[in-house]
């Protein structure tokens, strides 16, 4: 059994984490001020006999005795993180080294959940861990995209000067249940207006492309990443390569839903990538010949049934 701290883990993916590596048999820590987290996500846990939830923000120092950390304290969609810029750059960058700070004292191993927007509006397709992005370094979306890069400077740098023991993760697009119905990411919005028959909002003309990635798939990385050696540090991409327009996206949520919904466009916002989609030949080599697993038909069916049962 390893005790394992979660920061952000009362968010959509670390709520998922939490219950993963608690079916594991392992001890975990659920850190989180519940900005954008919820206790509904991880409520079910908690008469867990090896469960604890502490209410913390990232951005002050905190002191446990772990053997690993999983940093995913930080709001990832636009909405939020946009809320409060500072605030989000602080948790992205102050979070970063004070959870390195927590890993070099106690010698613990620490994954960081960073993000494919390092890539900026990118500039190379598929964008591979080699491409050091196009990033508009004092746009709206500069708080998230430029915080997340210096987190990855520090992990980098911690690792190098201290010998801390370093995993990065860049996360592509990500859905699932728990996702926040409110959070103004495409999936959760085509879901939700879906299923209240309100016109489905498409920023642009439609023809932009993400790559979706199921939560499951997801975890199954995070946990194949810390597992691996010590030398093995990223950036790793992790991410579905299947590429789909938000058009098709739409329209299959649509289908999906038996919604009336219709389709109305509004102007793509500033700094808005027009494409999205990893490389993941490092990943296949590196974790155990990972690949995503679940079809987005099959990963929507289940989000839907989420969102339907709960809104």
């Amino acid at each position: 059994m390893k005790r394992i701290l979660i920061t952000g883990g009362a968010g959509f993916i670390g709520s998922h984490l939490c219950e993963r590596l608690l079916n594991d048999g392992n001890d975990v820590i659920c850190l989180d001020n519940f900005f954008t987290g919820s206790k509904i996500n991880i409520v079910h846990l908690l008469d867990h006999p090896y469960f604890e939830l502490v209410r913390h923000d990232v951005t002050q120092s905190y002191y446990a005795e772990v053997d690993e950390i999983y940093n995913l304290a930080c709001p990832a969609s636009p909405i939020h993180y946009q809320y409060n810029p500072i605030k989000t750059v602080k948790t992205s960058v102050m979070g970063a080294i004070n959870m390195l700070g927590l890993a070099k004292r106690i010698k613990a191993k620490i994954l960081q959940a960073s993000t494919s927007e390092v890539y900026g509006d990118p500039a190379v397709h598929p964008q591979p861990e080699t491409y050091w992005g196009n990033v508009n370094p004092v746009g709206k979306r500069s708080c998230y995209d430029e915080g997340k890069r210096c987190a990855e400077t520090l992990f980098t740098d911690y690792n190098i000067q201290n010998q801390v023991k370093i995993k990065i993760l860049r996360i592509f697009n990500t859905y699932g249940p728990k996702m926040h119905p409110n959070d103004g990411r495409v999936v959760s919005n085509f879901i939700v207006q879906a299923l209240k028959n309100q016109d489905i909002t498409i920023y642009g003309n439609g023809s932009q492309t993400r790559s979706f990635q199921y939560v499951d798939d997801l975890i199954d990385g995070m946990i194949r990443m810390m597992k691996t050696p010590d030398e093995v540090t990223g950036p790793v991409n992790i991410g579905n390569p299947q590429e789909f327009t938000i058009l098709e996206l739409a329209e299959k949520i649509i289908e999906l839903t038996d919604s009336r919904s219709k389709i109305v466009y509004e102007t793509l916002p500033e700094d808005d990538p027009i494409q999205r989609k990893p490389d993941i030949t490092l990943a296949h080599e590196v974790l155990n010949g990972w690949s995503p697993k679940v079809e987005l038909e099959e990963g929507l069916k289940s989000t839907i049934t989420y969102f339907t049962e709960t809104i």
